[in-house]
Formats: structure tokens, sequence, C-alpha cells
């Protein structure tokens, strides 16, 4: 047998049979056990021998044909498509907040040449002046209303590059300089010592463009058209009924699920959310969001992500009636997703193909059972 030959059963037997993530977050371990190849012409590293790890009972997560009841429908949306004629306006509830950080970008350095010590280290003790720099001078020199302007610009040139934007350059900037002046009035947050000018610099001048852009559509108040979502073409809509698939993290049965398991990512928040939508009078039925391959779509640091929520909830107002629920702690990125979340719930429902959806955002299992009382 060719060392090539070897290296290739080998590298086969290597390739990884799950992807599934551990406790940790991270990959499993998985071993490989290889007869018949002569490694003394292998180069490989031995492992100490030791008790193999106990194998991990796997579940067959799928959808069950008698509970056909319980099944829940989603779209797929890939993006959003508005067109723009005369008046553009924002929900400034929607509108995430920008928050300046002073530990991201110092306002106030010192610079000094390094030199080398005996040992062969770097240090700054050596001679030599140590100068202050800090943003003073840039803040001096630019003034509030060309932060705006600037930001203003280059949201204009974006909705002006989209081919459904009717409305003429000379109408859409002048709007666009009142909306970027009210975000920065009261949707920035520069405490001490930041200034609101700091907007300028990145990584916040290309943050607070994320966060006007998807927010800024036309005045359905007069005539205008709302966002709609762009569906994906390939999948069609989703269903519980196209679940299938295996799983080594803890699972509960429950009732009022299409699929045979909930399968929990947490050790206990989403097992008693999901106890509390099983038994709420109000609940007619919820699927945990695994495997279902729903996300939503948004824009954040420059990339695209996939906001997953935890749960989608069918409640008992009609059959089209549907409820996205995220049961969350501390999360950096709340604001960003929630903003996501309640953008695709506005389009798809000025679509209405899909029924009627809704957003909420659970901190306390505790508050769980009034929240679904009242939606």
């Amino acid at each position: 047998m060719s060392q090539l030959l070897c290296e290739q059963v080998v590298g086969r037997g290597l390739r990884r049979a799950s992807y599934e993530l551990g406790p940790d977050e991270r990959l499993t371990e998985e071993v490989a056990k290889v007869f018949g190849v002569p490694f003394e012409v292998i180069p490989f590293k031995a492992s100490p021998q030791g008790q193999p790890k106990p194998t991990v009972k796997r579940f067959h997560v799928h959808a069950l044909p008698s509970k056909a009841y319980y099944e829940i429908k989603f779209p797929r949306v890939e993006g959003y498509t508005q067109a723009i004629r005369d008046k553009i306006t924002v929900d400034w509830d929607r509108v995430p907040s920008l928050v300046l950080d002073p530990g991201r970008i110092p306002p106030e350095v010192e610079v000094k040449g390094l030199h080398s010590t005996l040992q062969g280290k770097l240090t700054l003790g050596g001679p030599g002046r140590r100068d202050t720099v800090s943003l003073e001078e840039l803040r001096a020199k630019c003034r509030l209303q060309e932060v705006v302007f600037d930001l203003a610009t280059a949201l204009t040139r974006s909705y002006a590059a989209q081919p459904t934007c009717r409305v003429p350059i000379h109408r859409l900037f002048p709007q666009l300089v009142r909306i970027v002046g009210r975000f920065i009035d009261q949707k920035v947050e520069a405490p001490p010592p930041t200034s609101t000018k700091d907007v300028l610099l990145s990584p916040y001048y290309g943050w607070a463009i994320e966060r006007l852009l998807p927010h800024v559509h036309g005045d359905t108040t007069v005539g205008e058209v709302p966002e709609v979502p762009r569906y994906e073409a390939t999948r069609g809509p989703g269903s519980t009924a196209d679940v299938d698939f295996w799983t080594g993290r803890e699972v509960r049965e429950v009732t009022k699920s299409h699929l045979n398991y909930v399968v929990a990512d947490t050790l206990q928040w989403e097992q008693s959310a999901a106890y509390v939508l099983d038994t709420h009078p109000n609940v007619d039925a919820f699927v945990k969001n695994s495997g279902l391959g729903f996300a939503i779509p948004y824009l954040d640091n420059g990339l695209m992500h996939d906001y997953v929520p935890d749960f989608i909830v069918r409640l008992k107002h009609t059959q089209s009636h549907h409820l996205l629920l995220e049961i969350k702690g501390f999360d950096p990125r709340e604001d960003v997703k929630r903003a996501a979340a309640e953008r695709w719930v506005a389009a798809v429902n000025a679509d209405g193909a899909h029924g009627t959806w809704g957003y909420v955002l659970v901190k306390k299992i505790s508050d769980l059972s009034r929240v679904l009382t009242d939606a």
C-alpha cells in the first residue's frame, strides 16, 4: 500500500461526522479507528491512551404526521423592496441608538519613540520627547453640520442608486438632512470625553448609516407604497413539516408542537419557556427555531448576518396570527436584532400574504405568561 493511498484512507476516517456544537459552543471530539495502515511510513502524533469518552446519546428530531394540526408555515425573506416617489419618513421607535465608546477610539493618546534595552526588548523609558495626540484639533475644525451633510450625502447616494427610488435628488437630500440631524440629536449617545462629532470617525460613521438605512422608507400617510419583503425564489415558504435532523443536545417532549421534541440551547431558560408555551391557553401551536431554517437578515458592522429568534408561536386569535419570540438575557446586539425583527414584521404584514406577525423580546421567564395573554 503506497503512502498516498494510506493518507487517503486516514483522511477519509478523519472526516467529521457531526458539526453540532457542544455545551461549550465548540465542536466535540471525534475519534477514527484505522486498521491495516502501516503508520511507520506516515508521520503522525500519538495521543496518550485513556478511557474513551462516553458516546453522546443522539435524538432524531422530526415532524409527526399525527400532529399535523400544529404545523407552522413561515415566509423566507432574503431582502426588502421599497419604491420611494416623493416623501420619506422614519419610524424613530425602531431606530437603535448609537453609543460612542471612548474605549474604542481613545480621545487622547501619548506617543514616543521606542528604544531597545540590553535584553533586546522595546521600551518607552529611553531619551526623547513624549507627545500627546488628541481629537480636539479635529473636533475644532469640524462643525456638526458638516457631519450631518456628510452622512446625508452618503445616504442620498445609496437611495438614488436603487432602481425603485423615483424621488429627485434635490428633493431627497433635504429630507435626509433633517432625518440625520434628528438622529444625531436623539439617537447618538456621546458620554464624556466623546463628542457627537466623533460620528465622522470609523467605525461610527458606518454604524450610523447602518442604523438609518433600513428605517428610511416612503411616508404611507401621504400615499407612499410601504416597504415589502423580497422572498426567496428557490425554496419558497418554510414549514415545520420539513424539519428532520439529529442532535445530541437536551430535548423535551411537548404537546402543542408539530415536532416530536423541543431542542434546548440553554440549561434552563428555553425549557421553562417551552413549558409556558405548551400550557398557555392563548397558544395554539409553537415550534423551537432549531433546524427550522428560519432567519431574519440584517446588516451589522458592514456584514450581513442572520438573526434566529428562539420560537415561532401561533396564537389562538386566528390561524394566521403568529408571534416571533426571543428569550434573552444580555445581548450586545439586542437593539440591532430587535430593529431587524421589527422591520421583518412590518414588511411581511404590509405584504399580507402570510397573515399577521408580531415580535416580542422577553428577558424574564416570569413575564412570558403575561406577554402571551396580552398578545
